[in-house]
């Protein structure tokens, strides 16, 4: 029950958002009572907080399985782009701000453990990189990895990119194709290029 809860809450605060959803709105939308969701949460920050961390580890699951299988770190990047887009698409109410707003230690602790995960992710991807001569051999693999963390958080901000400007696909495409200009060798341009010109078509 306890994982049926927090499945259905992500629905609704993913969709309506975090200060919007009410536990009662959770118990209608799963037909049980209120007090079977506190069997399992003392309260509404317990469940938003266990939805925060379910939601983080799947993503984390889900590069991982991307990065394992990927033939090269250029298109090991896009198909992460592809499935960060694929996860985003239900997002309707901007929920890390929201968490941000009203659930700040939530958030902040989520930033920490996701600025540890994408560090130790694109420092492999940049030395796996630099060995196959597709990213130039003197980068300075932590501070890409940071800037990379600071440029991917940065685009997410509402208040620099406004949402009826730029749309997020717009913003993560020519974000990467930004960073990894900058890194790539000749012969990582060739293998850029095709996803450039592919991302141009579509």
């Amino acid at each position: 029950m306890r994982e049926k809860i927090i499945h259905k809450a992500s629905e609704l605060f993913l969709t309506l958002g975090f200060k919007s959803v009410t536990m009662d709105d959770i118990a209608n939308a799963m037909g049980i009572s209120k007090k079977t969701i506190y069997v399992h949460f003392n309260n509404k920050t317990k469940l938003v907080e266990a939805v925060t961390f379910t939601l983080f580890e799947n993503i984390c699951d889900g590069i991982d399985c991307i990065c394992l299988d990927a033939n090269n770190p250029i298109e090991e990047l896009y198909d992460i782009k592809m499935f960060v887009m694929q996860h985003l698409k239900n997002e309707q109410a901007s929920p890390i701000f929201q968490l941000k707003k009203y659930y700040p230690n939530i958030h902040d602790v989520l930033k920490t453990k996701q600025f540890e995960k994408m560090h130790q992710s694109v420092s492999e991807s940049l030395t796996k990189g630099i060995e196959t001569e597709l990213f130039r051999s003197n980068i300075d693999v932590d501070f890409i990895a940071r800037l990379y963390f600071n440029g991917m958080t940065g685009i997410k901000d509402e208040n620099i990119f406004p949402r009826d400007k730029f749309t997020m696909e717009y913003l993560i495409g020519n974000f990467l194709e930004y960073h990894l200009r900058a890194i790539v060798t000749q012969k990582g341009f060739t293998i850029l290029n095709k996803f450039i010109i592919k991302n141009q078509s579509s």
